[in-house]
């Protein structure tokens, strides 16, 4: 699709009209796409832009680790074109809990949101990469593909990512696997050990990172003190 408002919210409106994942939406442009907490995302040509729609794809209480799931899938996908393209020295790490960094720098972002049709759960995971350009000012440093000597377009990457999607969700088994998918998380998780800025739940504060909870909260360690972040974001100091 050319141009769209936004890949997220058409999906959800679809939903709520009775569409049935797994449905993938894919445009050039968004006028109006979202970030995390309703943060405009700029969107003109050039990047991908796309949204998931999956019909229950879990029990409730499992849904949230799509954030793992779909992240390990970008990776993946960057992995596979870098390969493709015999590019090395890249440094691609995820950062908790939805962000895609390359070189210590903002690549990707993911925002999950869900709904419910009748008695039926639906959530649409939409996915913003970088691939020819990157904003100039953002909450964190951010980066884009080219910049890294990436050198694709959205058709090209999207087939990638579809394919690393579809992979990440039967490994995860629908929530059954999730201890395989956090593993494989951490393995590649962004600044684990260090100190970094914790914004949650109206506090700020500075804290270590120590891991990633069966549930998927963040443990860290604030003074000596073990606490679990849900949500809320993570900044370099």
């Amino acid at each position: 699709m050319p141009t769209i408002g936004s890949t997220s919210a058409t999906l959800m409106q679809d939903a709520l009209n009775g569409a049935i994942g797994p449905v993938w939406l894919v445009a050039d442009q968004q006028e109006d796409g979202k970030g995390r907490r309703g943060r405009f995302w700029h969107s003109p040509p050039g990047n991908l832009y796309s949204s998931l729609l999956l019909t229950e794809p879990a029990p409730s209480e499992y849904v949230a680790q799509l954030s793992f799931v779909m992240a390990l899938a970008l990776y993946d996908a960057v992995c596979a074109v870098a390969a493709a393209q015999s590019v090395d020295g890249l440094t691609i790490e995820l950062k908790w809990p939805n962000d895609l960094m390359i070189n210590g720098k903002k690549c990707a972002g993911l925002l999950l949101e869900g709904g419910m049709k009748g008695q039926s759960r639906f959530v649409v995971i939409g996915m913003g990469v970088n691939l020819a350009f990157h904003p100039d000012q953002s909450n964190h440093p951010a980066s884009d593909f080219a910049s890294l000597g990436l050198n694709t377009s959205p058709a090209h990457f999207f087939a990638f990512l579809s394919d690393a999607v579809a992979q990440r969700l039967g490994q995860w088994a629908r929530g059954n696997n999730f201890a395989e998918i956090r593993a494989d998380w951490l393995s590649h998780a962004y600044k684990m050990g260090e100190v970094m800025r914790i914004n949650a739940n109206a506090e700020s504060y500075e804290a270590r990172l120590e891991g990633v909870d069966p549930t998927g909260g963040l443990i860290v360690d604030h003074m000596g003190r073990q606490r679990i972040v849900t949500a809320g974001e993570i900044f370099n100091l």
